[in-house]
């Protein structure tokens, strides 16, 4: 009788997921039994890790699961995943895109208006009893006369720009490359965008080429009725830079839901009254991290049980056929697919 496959699970865990997989598969949980002695107990028999993304998959550990096969990653964004590496050494990553697609456009268009409209801070004018007191809420800024620019026009950005529709506001984007469906208007640089618009709404993924890619220059060509929403990555922004531009009036106001290096939030940005904060929770819904947790599981029990992943991240795409036919073997492989 084989042996049931070993997987690693780094980090809280949808508790679905645990107990889907739980039945076929040997978990092992770093936040249980700590990461270093899962290592040095069982490294050599992990085939699969699950993550939300948050903790660190680094060449260097990879390099220490030589069995490993599948990184599945409870999220969209895979930025924490050194994915050039993986390719490296024939391991395939998954995500989980689309089924979440809506539930991102809703919340990006409710922290949107809350930012916009200034709702927690009438809220808290309310439970104050300022309101009660005579004290009338001030007045606030509003959507009608600006314009939305989206910063990352892929599948959630352009769920987002069609909610936006409805509000009868213009949209413009700035993408790699155009969108000949879309009638929004194109930008091809980022700067060229802000410079158009009032709004700006991030929706750009993780990694290198985007770190602190919203920066001074950015800001202030947004300008003092500028209005920045991210709900990708808190890497994209240079905060410094965000908290000098809200200090000096260089922007209105900004709604975050991700931050640099979470949980932990500048107390800069604690102290703003013009500013909307949130823990990190676009996608937290039982709905969608139901919906999440099973796409992930697929992923698992696709790849172990023919070879298939079913959302794999673009990098992947093209290796997945050559693991698949043992032509490329996972683990340890640092040469290229063509070693």
């Amino acid at each position: 009788m084989s042996r049931p496959v070993k997987i690693l699970i780094l980090g809280d865990m949808n508790p679905s997921i645990e107990e889907t997989l739980a039945d076929g598969f040997e978990l092992l949980r770093d936040r249980a039994l700590g990461l270093e002695r899962i290592l040095a107990d069982h490294g050599a028999e992990i085939r699969a890790i699950v993550t939300r993304g948050r903790s660190p998959i680094s060449a260097q550990l990879m390099d220490r699961l030589p069995a490993l096969e599948l990184i599945v990653t409870v999220a969209v964004g895979y930025d924490s995943t050194d994915v050039a590496a993986a390719v490296r050494r024939g391991i395939v990553v998954t995500n989980t895109p689309d089924v979440v697609n809506d539930e991102m456009a809703d919340f990006t268009i409710g922290l949107l208006l809350a930012t916009v409209r200034r709702l927690p801070q009438a809220d808290n004018h309310v439970r104050a009893g300022l309101w009660a007191g005579g004290q009338n809420f001030p007045l606030s800024a509003s959507l009608r006369g600006r314009t939305i620019g989206i910063a990352g026009m892929g599948r959630i950005g352009t769920v987002i720009a069609r909610r936006l529709e409805g509000f009868d506001v213009p949209v413009a984007y700035y993408a790699r490359r155009q969108r000949p469906e879309l009638r929004h208007a194109y930008h091809d640089d980022l700067l060229a965008l802000v410079q158009a618009v009032d709004t700006l709404i991030v929706v750009l993924p993780g990694g290198g080429s985007t770190h602190k890619i919203i920066d001074a220059k950015i800001l202030a060509a947004l300008g003092p009725d500028g209005i920045l929403i991210n709900v990708a990555r808190g890497s994209v922004i240079d905060e410094q830079a965000l908290i000098a531009a809200l200090q000096t009036g260089g922007i209105l106001a900004a709604g975050l839901d991700v931050f640099a290096c979470e949980p932990a939030v500048p107390e800069a940005l604690l102290q703003m009254d013009q500013v909307v904060l949130l823990p990190h929770i676009g996608t937290a819904t039982h709905h969608t991290r139901t919906v999440m947790a099973q796409l992930a599981v697929r992923n698992v029990v696709s790849w172990f049980d023919r070879k298939r992943a079913l959302t794999p991240v673009p990098e992947c795409a093209g290796m997945i056929s050559e693991v698949a036919m043992g032509r490329l073997k996972p683990g340890g492989n640092d040469n290229g697919p063509n070693a």
